[in-house]
Formats: structure tokens, C-alpha cells, sequence
């Protein structure tokens, strides 16, 4: 019988497609029989169950269906919910496994798979050599002299070349197969040296500029294998991290060109998509919603989101249409409002060098808790600084609003409420209410405000609130 080397076997599985249609994974996961276990796959940081089967008296099942399953990282779940180890689909999804739990990893066999014959091969040498880094890393923790010092650092150096070689050499001999395409994502830009730079000298600057210009080299938005990794997640969250100002028009860029590029590949795309929906719809920073309207606005209401469910879609939907309307540097939406002794007190006619919009409710536990240290920041501080508060009462009934305001003195608040008959005529008039105009869906929420009642920032601490206004007092008088 003639043996095909490893090497011609991954060629021929990236050239020629497998006559084979579906997939079919037979596992003997000894010792465990009559028992279930579960074939899954990540998906970004997720993990999902891709299909399950029960293992005979033999410990033997078989994973199958008929149509193939997308590329990536699979594992193999136990009984007890317990991942055991990981295995790659790619082109070839008809091969067996053999393992026995009592001697994982070394007791895993594959049969019929050459991609996942070179990763078995390639994680237990990596992970070798990985725990040696790791063991000299805990002793430079307690050397005592320079010299061992720098033994010690060469020592990790040479290990981590060792890794870098050992990848590049796989990267070389098996171009076509899954693992030289994850290996070539996780590459990261090596930066020229000092005297390769403008100038002959290291340059903060252009090392910045090079490393973000080369950070996605070796990674193909095309790819949708990636997808189902737990390596491009991280690699694209440490991109926006560490790369990207996070400012809402750099980030815009940076978006659509990923969607633009990856629009090629459906997978890729979907999930790129909503990623980024996910992580800027409540973003970390003020301001960064407005990626989020953007990506609304040019890639989901054009109909590109067909894959969204219905129950998804109205979300998305009704939470752009809210922060539409109240987006940081944007005009505040005028507020129709009555106060405590029934006239009408407009957000547009309250004259203010600053203005905070509180939105409250005096039966709210934390409102409870906050209003009243509002109240003494203001009487303490912001007053002088000719800063004004347009109290809202949202919700807890008109009795309870003005006992509150009586009890705890809110005496130099504009205190307003809409009434039912403002709140009839604006749905008569199939208009937004202050609650979607506002993104109002907890209590308390705080906006602040400019003399031209523009918005400054909005669900902050009435902390951070004094520091923009101190802030923006400091850039007032300096100017």
C-alpha cells in the first residue's frame, strides 16, 4: 500500500472538492456509551451546538447530515457538558475520530483527515513550547541578578522565534490547508527597526501607522472559516481597542470599509454586522451611538439585513429611531411640558447658560437616591455657574411627584410633567413621544444641555455631568 505524504494529501483536498456530499464525523469517545455528546463550534465568543448523537454499547456515534457544515473550529462536547478537545472542518467533512477521555490529548486519533493530522501534530508541540515560555516567565519573577535576567529573557526569546518558525514552516509546506490560514491570522505587523524608520531613528508615530496600515495583512474578510474561530473576535476587538480613535467618525471608516470588503461573503458579513450593532447600540463611550445609526442607516435600512428575524429587526429599528433624535452636538428635541401649577413650561423657553434635562421618577429607588445629591450639587455649585434644571416626571403619579418636590425642597428646579391630554394629542398625531425622542427607558436619565439648547452629553453621573460643565467652563474662559 502506498502512503501519500501529509503534505500532497492537503494539496489535493484544496484543489479537487470531496465527492462526498453533507458530512459524516464517526467518533468512538471511549469510555462513555448510551450516552449523548455533542459536536459544536465557536462563533466569535460564542459557542453553539452544531449537532448531538448518542453513543452505542461500542462508544461509537456518528455525527451526519446533508449539507456540509461552514469551516472553522469545532469541538467535541462530552456527556457532562465538558469540552474535550478541538477539531478542524473544512473541505473534508467525511472522517473518523477515535480518543479515549482517560488519555486526552495524546489519545486522539483521526482517520481519513490530513487537516486535522497536521493539528494534532501542531497544538501539543505549541503548547510545549508555550509552557516553557511560561515557566521562565514565573522565574524572572524571582531572579536576583541583571545576567540571570537576561538569560532568562533570551531564553523566551529564542522559545517564541521557535513558535514563529514552526508556524512559518506549516504556513510554507500546506498553503491550502484551514490551520495555515488561522496561523496566518494570528500574525501581527512586525514593526521596521529603528534605523529602517524616517529619520534612521524609532519614530512613535510611524510605528503606530505601520502596525495599524498592516494589522489585517494576513487576514481575509472573504473568509467566513474565521468566523467560526475563537481567534478573530478577539483580534478585531483589539483592533477598535487599541488602534482606532474612539471617536464616532473614525470608527464609521473603519466600519464600513470591513462590511464593504466582506460583503462578498455572506457569513462574514452577517456577522461583521452585527457585531458591530451588538457593540455600539449601548456603547462604552457617549457618543459612539452614532456609529449605530450610521450602520442603520447605510447598511440595515437599505435592505441589507435580510437575515435579521422580525423580533430582531423591530428592535433594531426602535432603537435607532430613539437615538436618532438625540445625538451628541445635535439640537435637543423641544419639550412640551406643564409644571406644578398647570401652565405650560416649554424646554425652548427657559433661558440657560446650561441646561441639565433630568428625567425622574419619585417612586424610583435609585431617584430616590440620586435627585436629592443632584439638588446639592446644583444649590452648591452649579447655580453660580448659571446652569438650570428641567425636571421630568416620568412615571409615579402627579401626588407623589409634587409630595417629593415638598419634602425635599426642590424649590429652584423647572418642575414638569406632560400631561394625558398632551400625551393624547401626540399620539393623535402619530408623533414620537419624549420617551423615544430621548431614549428614555430607565430612570434616572440625565442630558445636559448648551445655551443653544444643543446636547453636550447624556447618561452621565451627575458626577461626570459637573466635570463637562467645569470643563467647558474652563474652554470658555481660556478662548
Amino acid at each position: 500500500m502506498i502512503k501519500l505524504p501529509l503534505s500532497l494529501l492537503l494539496f489535493l483536498s484544496a484543489v479537487f472538492a470531496y465527492p462526498q456530499g453533507g458530512y459524516q464525523i464517526k467518533l468512538t469517545l471511549k469510555p462513555y456509551q448510551r450516552e449523548q455528546v455533542y459536536l459544536a463550534y465557536y462563533y466569535g465568543k460564542v459557542k453553539a451546538v452544531a449537532d448531538s448523537a448518542i453513543l452505542d454499547q461500542n462508544s461509537s456515534c456518528t455525527f451526519q447530515g446533508k449539507e456540509k457544515l461552514p469551516g472553522g473550529i469545532y469541538f467535541i462536547v462530552s456527556p457532562r457538558k465538558e469540552i474535550l478537545f478541538e477539531l478542524l472542518l473544512d473541505r473534508n467533512q467525511h472522517f473518523s475520530i477515535e480518543a479515549d477521555t482517560a488519555g486526552l490529548p495524546g489519545s486522539i486519533r483521526f482517520t481519513g483527515s490530513a487537516d486535522n493530522t497536521l493539528f494534532q501534530s501542531y497544538t501539543p508541540h505549541v503548547g510545549k513550547l508555550g509552557k516553557e515560555i511560561a515557566d521562565q516567565q514565573a522565574l524572572l519573577a524571582g531572579v536576583k541578578t541583571h545576567a540571570d535576567s537576561v538569560a532568562i529573557q533570551d531564553k523566551m526569546r529564542a522559545l517564541n522565534q521557535e513558535i514563529q518558525r514552526y508556524r512559518s514552516d506549516i504556513e510554507a509546506k500546506y498553503p491550502g490547508s484551514l490551520l495555515a490560514t488561522l496561523l496566518k491570522a494570528l500574525r501581527e505587523p512586525v514593526i521596521p527597526p529603528a534605523d529602517k524608520q524616517p529619520g534612521g531613528k524609532y519614530d512613535t508615530l510611524f510605528a503606530y501607522r505601520y502596525y495599524k496600515a498592516h494589522y489585517w495583512d494576513s487576514v481575509s474578510f472573504s473568509d467566513e472559516r474565521l468566523v467560526r474561530t475563537p481567534l478573530f473576535e478577539p483580534k478585531l476587538d483589539k483592533y477598535f481597542r487599541d488602534l482606532v480613535p474612539p471617536v464616532a467618525d473614525s470608527i464609521n471608516r473603519e466600519v464600513d470599509w470591513m462590511l464593504l470588503y466582506s460583503r462578498t461573503s455572506k457569513e462574514m458579513f452577517k456577522y461583521l454586522l452585527v457585531h458591530f450593532v451588538q457593540k455600539y447600540i449601548n456603547p462604552e463611550y457617549m457618543g459612539q451611538d452614532a456609529v449605530f445609526v450610521h450602520i442603520f442607516e447605510k447598511f440595515i435600512n437599505t435592505g441589507q439585513a435580510d437575515f435579521f428575524t422580525e423580533k430582531y429587526r423591530k428592535f433594531v429599528n426602535d432603537r435607532a429611531y430613539s437615538l436618532m433624535a438625540n445625538l451628541i452636538g445635535q439640537p435637543a428635541p423641544n419639550l412640551e411640558m406643564t409644571d406644578t401649577l398647570n401652565h405650560p413650561q416649554p424646554l425652548y423657553g427657559v433661558d440657560a447658560r446650561f441646561m441639565v434635562v433630568c428625567f425622574w421618577d419619585p417612586t424610583c429607588s435609585h431617584c430616590k437616591e440620586m435627585v436629592p445629591r443632584l439638588d446639592s450639587i446644583y444649590e452648591a455649585k452649579w447655580k453660580q455657574e448659571g446652569v438650570k434644571i428641567y425636571g421630568v416626571m416620568v412615571d409615579g403619579g402627579r401626588e407623589n411627584w409634587t409630595k417629593y418636590i415638598r419634602d425635599h425642597n426642590l424649590k429652584d428646579w423647572i418642575h414638569v410633567y406632560e400631561t394625558q391630554q398632551q400625551h393624547d394629542a401626540i399620539a393623535a398625531a402619530n408623533q414620537p413621544g419624549y420617551k423615544q425622542l430621548y431614549d428614555v427607558y430607565q430612570t434616572p436619565t440625565l442630558f445636559l444641555l448648551d445655551k443653544d439648547k444643543r446636547i453636550i452629553a447624556k447618561k452621565l453621573s451627575f458626577e461626570q455631568l459637573d466635570e463637562v460643565i467645569s470643563l467647558k467652563l474652563k474652554n470658555n474662559k481660556s478662548n
